[in-house]
């Protein structure tokens, strides 16, 4: 299948980055390569690109996409929380700019072999790195009903998660679950009639929880926050797309931690003599313009907040 992306906030993020033609510049979210052509379009051949993926079906493709820029490239899979590793094997200390486009990819959700899309029927995997060991076929029949509908409850933000976890559990009886059309075929008896004809498709929530929970997605972004703030040089800055409340409030709250370090109480003189490293580029987040919604619905939720290292 070849690979399609369509790249959120591309225009708005390629220029807050404010890229410097011979500087070092990382992508911790590399798939198909759309920001990083962005990004590469403005290097100079002095310049250096670093490209982090956990899907080698997304590496390849963006190599294909970046093989006619000049800047020197370095393309690696790994997960973007591995980012301090990934720069010291390549010599690098600092970088100028880096970027995480959070979520899933447009063609990791359109091609069926995944099972990311509830859209089509195909095995229940969801893994962005193939070789992981957990998949979505093992949440959804190992898992015991409490742990799932936690998982549902809090990574889809789903009202009907207890239910949904039930009727998980009863089906799994018959026999084991391992299809993305059974898991939607169970979520639609679980949700009810009333709650189906109003907002978004009955399992979206749900396979998100599940997609969410297989490639850890949240703990590797709690993790992985301060380490591409650390990674950046004077002036340099960080851009991150988050698609949910979830995502948005962890880069919220570590952008936040950074702008006002300091852990005094507040209302009185400041002692422990922590400062802010950082800066806001964006006062509040950027989202899609309606000529940008228009063309990729899938931009909706996206938020792009931007720090600059002081």
């Amino acid at each position: 299948m070849e690979f399609r992306h369509v790249s959120v906030l591309y225009g708005p993020t390629i220029e807050l980055l404010n890229v410097q033609p011979g500087g070092v510049y990382v992508d911790g979210t590399l798939g198909g390569g759309g920001h990083a052509s962005g990004v590469c379009e403005k290097l100079s051949p002095d310049g250096v690109f670093i490209g982090i993926d956990r899907d080698r079906d997304a590496l390849q493709a963006a190599s294909e996409r970046l093989a006619a820029y000049p800047c020197e490239k370095h393309l690696v899979q790994s997960n973007y929380e591995d980012v301090k590793q990934v720069l010291s094997e390549l010599g690098v200390l600092r970088v100028d700019g880096a970027l995480l486009d959070l979520g899933v990819s447009s063609f990791q959700l359109d091609n069926p072999g995944r099972g990311f899309s509830y859209m089509q029927d195909a095995p229940l995997d969801m893994r962005m790195n193939a070789d992981d060991a957990l998949t979505a076929e093992t949440v959804v029949n190992d898992y015991g009903r409490e742990e799932l509908a936690r998982v549902i409850r809090e990574y889809g933000e789903e009202k009907w998660a207890a239910r949904i976890a039930q009727f998980i559990e009863q089906a799994r009886i018959n026999g084991r679950i391992t299809t993305t059309q059974q898991l939607v075929d169970i979520i639609k008896k679980a949700v009810p009639a009333s709650a189906r004809r109003d907002g978004p498709h009955p399992a979206k929530r749900t396979f998100q929880a599940i997609r969410i929970e297989v490639n850890d997605e949240l703990g590797q972004l709690r993790r992985a926050v301060n380490d591409f703030i650390d990674i950046l040089a004077p002036g340099g800055r960080l851009a991150i797309i988050s698609f949910h409340s979830l995502e948005d409030r962890i880069v919220k709250e570590a952008f936040q931690k950074r702008l006002n370090p300091c852990t005094c109480p507040p209302g009185l003189p400041c002692i422990c003599g922590k400062t802010a490293d950082v800066r806001k580029v964006t006062r509040k987040p950027v989202e899609a313009s309606a000529e940008e919604l228009e063309s990729n619905p899938r931009s909706r939720s996206a938020k792009l907040r931007v720090l600059e290292k002081l």
